[in-house]
Order: C-alpha cells, then sequence, then structure tokens
C-alpha cells in the first residue's frame, strides 16, 4: 500500500509543484480518510523527505524538491523564499491577482489553474514562480505564482440560488467568480427550496478538487422576483442594511436644534439668499449656492455645504460606521446611507427654510473665469429654496419663477468656467443615465433616459470650483516647509497602450485619435466633440472611459487628468461620501494651526484611508450597476417578443452585444440565434463575418432585434435578429391592417 500512496504522492505533487503542504493537508487532497492509512502516509512523506524528493519546513509543510540544474541550482520555486501574502482579486476571465501591500504594482498573476481554494478578496499566501514570464502588452516581467493556502476568508456569506439532484442539495453562486457550487448537506438546507434565493454561511473548503460546503442562513425570496434580486444585490455586496444598536443610541442623542453658543463661534449667513439644486426624489441636500454681483465683470460665488464634522466625531461608534461604509450606495430603487437618517435627511440636510450648519467657500471670479480671492469659513444658513433640475431649467428657459435673477447670474458664471474648463483640456464624459419609474408593487413600469440640462451643468460647474479652490488653498498653501498632508482626488493619465486601442477602435467608425507620442485631454474632448449626436455616440464614450485611469482617493497630489486640474480634491457631499468628511477635518485643524501629533497622524492614516474610500467607491459602483441590471431585465419581460432598434456594441465569437437606442438597455444576440449563414469573429474588425453570402455584423452598426429570452436572476437579455427585409414586411402589414 506504501507504494501506492508514494505513487499518489509523488503525482499530486508533480500537478501541484508550488504547493506547501500539511500532513492532514495532503490527506485531504489524497482522499484519504481512515487513520491507518493516515498514518501509512505520514511514514511515506517522511521517507521522501528522506530521499529528497520532497522537502519539510515546520511552517510549511511539505513541498515538491526542485530539481538541480547542471550547476546545482534550480529555475523552480524554493518555498522557503520564494513565499509572499497578499489579496486576491478573480476575474470573470478566470485568472486572479494578488495584490501584496495594497499596492497594484506589486502584484502577482495567478493561472485559473493555479487558484487553489482561494476566493475574490482572500488573504493569500502565494509561491512564486521562479520563471518570470513577459506580460505580453508591456514586455515587462510579470510576477506569476501558485496559490498554497488562504490565511484569511473575505466573506463568509455568499448569495446563491438553491438547486437540488437526485442526492443532495446545492448552491449556485452569483458571484461568477466563485468557481464550484456550494455542497449543501441535508441537515442544513434549513427551510429552504429549490428555487429559493439564498445566503449560504461558508463553512469549509478543503481541496480545489472538491466542492466548497456550507450552510443556508437565510432565505431572500424566490429568484427571479425583482425584490429579492435586488436584496440579493446589498447581500452579494455585503452592503449594511441598518445600523448597529450602538450607532444608533450615539444619534439618538444628537440634537436637532443648533445651540445658539454655537452660532456664536461661526459666520452668520442665514440672511444670505442660498438655495438648493438636486433631483427630484433627493432627500438629503449636500450642497447650497448664494451669487452676489459686485460690478458688471465679478461675482462672488457661494458654495455652502453641509457640515457634517459638527456632528461625526472622531473616534466614535458613528464615525466608524461610516468610514466602514465610506459612501452612500444608490441603488435603482433605494438607497444605502453612508449615515443614519436623521443625520442625512434631517440635521445635516440642507433643508429649506431651516437654520443649518455648513462650511462655506466663497470665491471671488473675474468675467474671465479667474478666482481672484477667496474665503473658507464654518457658517450657519438658512436655504430659502428647495429647487428640483427640472424647475431650475424651466426659469432659465422661461426667465421666469422663483430667484430668477440669481440663477440667471449663476448660470452665465457657470457658463464661462465650463468654456475657460473645457479650453483648458477638461474632459466631458456626457454618459446617458437610465432611469425607472415604478408601479404600486415596485416593479418597472418605464425607462427614462435621463437628459443633462443646463441646470445640472449650472451646480456642476460651481461644485466643481469649490473643490477646485479647497485643493489649491491646501496644496499651494505657503506654510512652512510648503508640504501639508491632504486628501486630493487624483486621476492618472491614460495607458498608452490602451489609447491605442482606442485609437483603433474610433477608426473602425472614420474618427481619429492621434497616439503618436502622448494623447493630450483635448484630443480625447475634441473625438467626444465629434462623436456627439450621432449613433455610435455612447458605445465609442463607453469604451474611451474604459480606456481611462480610474479617478481615486489619495494622499499624493498627481492631478486629475480627465479634468485638467492640478489641484483637485472632494469638499461638496460629505452626508454621502467619507473623503469629504476627511477633508472638513482637516480644513478646520489648519484653520486652528494643525499640532506636529495630528500632522504625523494624518501622514500615516491617509494613504489606508485613501486606499479604502477608494475600494468602497468601487463597490459602490459595481451594485449600482448590478441593481439596474436587475430592472432592466424585470422590464424587458414585459416586452418579450417585441421588436427594438439598437446598435452593435461589443462583438465576440459566440456573438453580438446589442444596445436597445431608446433604454440604453444591453443584450445579446448569440451567433446560434443567427440561422442564416456561418458566422466567423474578425477580431480585428470587431465584427461577425458570414462565410457563404459575406454579412458582416459590425461594432456601431445599428440593428433591429426581437427580444427572445430574459433571465432576472442572472440579468441576461438574449435577441433574435429581425433581418431588415422581415422588419420592413412586419410594419407594412401593421400599417395596413390599421
Amino acid at each position: 500500500m506504501s507504494d501506492t500512496i508514494k505513487r499518489r504522492v509523488v503525482e499530486f505533487f508533480d500537478a501541484h509543484p508550488h504547493q506547501a503542504l500539511k500532513s492532514r493537508q495532503v490527506a485531504r487532497r489524497l482522499g484519504i480518510r481512515d487513520e491507518e492509512t493516515f498514518q501509512t502516509l505520514r511514514t511515506v512523506l517522511h521517507s521522501m523527505v528522506d530521499e529528497k524528493v520532497l522537502s519539510h519546513t515546520r511552517g510549511k509543510g511539505y513541498f515538491r524538491r526542485p530539481p538541480a540544474n547542471k550547476k546545482g541550482s534550480s529555475s523552480a520555486v524554493i518555498p522557503e523564499r520564494g513565499f509572499q501574502q497578499g489579496t486576491l482579486t478573480i476575474f470573470k476571465q478566470g485568472h486572479g491577482i494578488v495584490s501584496v501591500d495594497g499596492d497594484r504594482h506589486n502584484e502577482i498573476y495567478i493561472g485559473p489553474k493555479f487558484l487553489g481554494t482561494g476566493m475574490s478578496g482572500d488573504t493569500v499566501e502565494v509561491a512564486l514562480f521562479a520563471a518570470h514570464k513577459k506580460h505580453p502588452k508591456n514586455k515587462d516581467e510579470r510576477r506569476e505564482g501558485e496559490i498554497v493556502s488562504v490565511l484569511l476568508r473575505a466573506n463568509s456569506e455568499i448569495v446563491g440560488t438553491l438547486e437540488q439532484s437526485k442526492n443532495f442539495f446545492f448552491v449556485i453562486p452569483d458571484d461568477n467568480t466563485v468557481p464550484r457550487d456550494i455542497y449543501i448537506p441535508q441537515d442544513k438546507v434549513n427551510g429552504a427550496r429549490p428555487g429559493d434565493k439564498v445566503v449560504v454561511k461558508f463553512e469549509s473548503w478543503e481541496s480545489d478538487l472538491l466542492n466548497p460546503e456550507g450552510a443556508i442562513v437565510e432565505i431572500i425570496g424566490r429568484a427571479g422576483e425583482v425584490s429579492a434580486e435586488i436584496t440579493s444585490v446589498i447581500k452579494a455586496f455585503h452592503l449594511p442594511n441598518s445600523f448597529p444598536h450602538e450607532v444608533e443610541e450615539y444619534v439618538r442623542k444628537i440634537p436637532e436644534r443648533i445651540p445658539e453658543e454655537e452660532i456664536a463661534l461661526r459666520t452668520d449667513l442665514r440672511s444670505l439668499v442660498c438655495f438648493t439644486i438636486d433631483p427630484f426624489d433627493a432627500k438629503d441636500f449636500d450642497d447650497a449656492i448664494s451669487i452676489e454681483q459686485f460690478d458688471g465683470e465679478t461675482f462672488r460665488l457661494g458654495v455652502h455645504i453641509a457640515d457634517v464634522s459638527a456632528y461625526v466625531k472622531e473616534n466614535t461608534p458613528l464615525d466608524a460606521e461610516a468610514y466602514k461604509r465610506g459612501t452612500s450606495v444608490y441603488l435603482a430603487n433605494q438607497v444605502v446611507p453612508m449615515l443614519p437618517e436623521k443625520l442625512s435627511n434631517n440635521v445635516c440636510s440642507l433643508n429649506p427654510r431651516v437654520d443649518r450648519l455648513a462650511y462655506t467657500c466663497f470665491m471671488d471670479i473675474s468675467a474671465q473665469g479667474k478666482v481672484i480671492a477667496y474665503s473658507i469659513e464654518k457658517s450657519v444658513i438658512n436655504s430659502k429654496r428647495r429647487f428640483t433640475y427640472e424647475e431650475v431649467e424651466k426659469i432659465l428657459d422661461s426667465g421666469e419663477g422663483d430667484f430668477v435673477r440669481e440663477l440667471s447670474q449663476v448660470w452665465s458664471l457657470a457658463s464661462t468656467l465650463r468654456k475657460k474648463r473645457m479650453k483648458s483640456g477638461s474632459v466631458d464624459f456626457d454618459t446617458r443615465e437610465a432611469k425607472f419609474r415604478y408601479d404600486t408593487s415596485g416593479k418597472p413600469i418605464a425607462i427614462i433616459v435621463k437628459e443633462r440640462l443646463k441646470s445640472h451643468q449650472l451646480v456642476e460647474e460651481c461644485m466643481l470650483m469649490a473643490n477646485q479652490t479647497v485643493a489649491k488653498h491646501i496644496g499651494m498653501s505657503k506654510q512652512v516647509k510648503n508640504i501639508l498632508p491632504f486628501m486630493y482626488r487624483v486621476h492618472n493619465a491614460p495607458d498608452m497602450e490602451k489609447l491605442r486601442e482606442l485609437a483603433l477602435f474610433v477608426q473602425k467608425f472614420g474618427y481619429a485619435l492621434n497616439v503618436s507620442s502622448s494623447v493630450s485631454s483635448k484630443a480625447l474632448q475634441k473625438l467626444l466633440n465629434d462623436v456627439k449626436g450621432t449613433p455610435e455616440e455612447n458605445v465609442i464614450t463607453e469604451v474611451a472611459l474604459r480606456s481611462m485611469a480610474k479617478a481615486v482617493y489619495s494622499e499624493k497630489n498627481i492631478g486629475h487628468y480627465g479634468l485638467g486640474f492640478d489641484y483637485y480634491t472632494h469638499f461638496t457631499s460629505p452626508i454621502r461620501r467619507y473623503p469629504d468628511l476627511i477633508v472638513h477635518r482637516m480644513l478646520e485643524e489648519y484653520a486652528r494651526g494643525m499640532a506636529p501629533a495630528r500632522r504625523k497622524h494624518y501622514i500615516s492614516r491617509l494613504p489606508e484611508m485613501g486606499r479604502w474610500s477608494s475600494e468602497r467607491e468601487r463597490v459602490a459602483m459595481e451594485a449600482e450597476r448590478a441593481s439596474v441590471k436587475v430592472m432592466q431585465a424585470e422590464y424587458m419581460k414585459q416586452h418579450m417578443g417585441d421588436e427594438f432598434d439598437g446598435i452593435i456594441s461589443g462583438v465576440t465569437h459566440f456573438g453580438i452585444f446589442i444596445e436597445i437606442n431608446e433604454l440604453l438597455v444591453e443584450g445579446m444576440l448569440h451567433v446560434r440565434n443567427i440561422d442564416d449563414d456561418y458566422y466567423i469573429h474578425n477580431e480585428k474588425q470587431y465584427s461577425l463575418v458570414g462565410q457563404r453570402h459575406g454579412r458582416a455584423f459590425r461594432l456601431g452598426d445599428p440593428i433591429r432585434v426581437r427580444v427572445m429570452r430574459v433571465d432576472v436572476e442572472n440579468r441576461e437579455i438574449d435577441f433574435a435578429y429581425v433581418p431588415e427585409a422581415a422588419s420592413k414586411a412586419k410594419k407594412k402589414k401593421k400599417q395596413k391592417h390599421t
């Protein structure tokens, strides 16, 4: 028996040459469960170490001893020296990346076969491959490795759909980066039925040769039902659905009335005419605007921001929870707030005709859009009007309505600021956004493409100017040593390889983007201007956005490429973004005179705070996008069999992605459902080409499709192709009947 076990051990370590396992782990991998065989395995492992087939260390366990080359050295990994720890991210394509010390420049590539039992977010140990491979794009050395152990699970719960085979239950995870279904023992189904959307508590996953095991701890609802699917989004992204008791108790004690002694410490602006402009369904109001004209050319723009820092104090349960959440998450039909409702919708919110604490940035701006003077001060304000964007748009168009003079002045100033910003190289990604109208049961009955109004641009320019002014206030300070820690909002220049791909992409549509040396933001903006109003505008804008680096929070100021600003921060939304709250606190401390100990505190803490805030922002965006896809699929269920005009937004070997023009809904036309020819994917031409008749489906082409399948649970929409002749015949027949 020992010879058989030895052969199996050799086969296993030959297949996993970079794993280090303890004897019990080896036994589990080999399916050895009885104690007698395990003791034989231990004897075999000891003998293989003596024979120098395996090596062994107390901390790591057993691992394959690398074969020596002619000089006695090895090209394989040496585990004692080749282990690193980091955080694993798994991608939809099946591979993973381990980020060491949170540094994106210190990453290890993990091939699909070498993920072991790791899952996205886990802290893992990686055995490095000694022979580094060149990255296919940038030709730099790329470190690769194999996960040998999971040190810390990121998530103890997984969302999925319960199914049943003949002999056992299992859950299919919603997260397609989880590579295996989860086995559920009969006694841990806990009342769930096949077809239920459930939350599974992860219990064990000993080997990548076996399925993980778990227990059902919550039944969300029936898979495919819109309420269950939105709840599953909340659960899948681990968004908190309630505040801890200690936070609720802390908030309950916060007074709603502002103490007179607090007002006495601030600039009293309660008589100033200021107003808020927000979506019609908004409940939290971060910012108010005021305008004063000194002469024919100079305006004083006031941007008044809710002073959340007056209520959310450091080292309190409320602050800890706000930091943990990082941001409010705006799902398709609900909000997961950063702060409890008493603060976000009442005490901190700049509601009309009530006194509120604020942080005010006054800017004196010339006719040319230059800030010639500014002040940043704690204040108390009283908003005179709560406007919606649509109300302001109507007033600007008609020249009539409440505060028409002030609104017209702000619009005039905002127009000047926008022209100056665009001239300086700011890139304006005017992406369209879908909103939903719901029936009384919460199901979507209409999709409205949100139009970008003058009122949106008005508010945007005011906020951009305030954020830039605050960042310059600290970043350009003349204080001693001239280095003040601060939280910036930064945006790096795009990767040249991605820009070259973008240039090739837009060339297919007849547009040009010069990437001979470097691409200025002005060149990108010219491209966006050229495609404005065309059928392919949305597709090209989306691809251009993907080619850009992601804006993040950082203590290191590298400027903001997309906006064309040398200094930029986030100051204007502290009710819904934690970095803005950090900025408010630091502004106050600098105004008082920041103590050396506090400066050291920020120097040490800001890097991690920036990374965490950027990560929470990413999670929020992904959750919001997932919730929109749920609602889009639910809406399209009502249109089974209906025809729509769309544009080809993506081409792959298995089919084409199509975006419905008037709905911004994307679905798939599988190549198997185009039965008039045999189609081949031409990757360079972004097309599917028929081999017999030569018909091509190209990126950006208009197309008519019929809705043939909708899967709300998987957020998938499948289309059938409607040939032009059939579409015309159907329209003609319909006209004849009418």
